[in-house]
């Protein structure tokens, strides 16, 4: 198996010691985003704003690769608040992500001045590297 890492200017740096995406075995596996800008460092107020900056921040890994939304297969969800941001959440996350939704997992997680962070992965067209 060979991996190759994907990386943008158009979404947050890593923090640690990860990749902003893998791309593996037909798939590319982006790193959890949360909602900081990636240009100013900047975090929204409300459950919607900062579900819409990660959804950007995942495109933006994405687009790197040549793949979009449409692309995902999986989403990992983490919520500050399950119970109070669970229907602001999902509302602004129908109306980004494209039909067939990806498959989803929804959890209440410890999250670090943040109310969201998303993870996916993604398939890649068939032909392409990582396969």
């Amino acid at each position: 198996m060979t991996r190759q890492e994907v990386r943008t200017e158009d979404a947050p740096r890593p923090a640690g010691a990860y990749s902003q995406g893998i791309v593996a075995n037909g798939f590319l596996h982006t790193a959890g985003f949360g909602p900081q800008d990636p240009r100013t460092g900047a975090v929204a107020d409300t459950i919607e704003e900062q579900t819409a900056q990660v959804i950007r921040n995942v495109e933006a890994v994405l687009a790197a690769q040549g793949l979009t939304l449409a692309d995902v297969v999986k989403a990992t969800v983490h919520l500050q608040h399950l119970h109070r941001d669970f229907a602001g959440f999902n509302a602004t996350y129908e109306s980004l992500m494209p039909k067939p939704y990806p498959v989803r997992t929804t959890v209440g997680s410890d999250l670090a001045n943040i109310l969201v962070e998303i993870d996916v992965v993604a398939a890649l067209p068939d032909g392409r590297p990582g396969e």
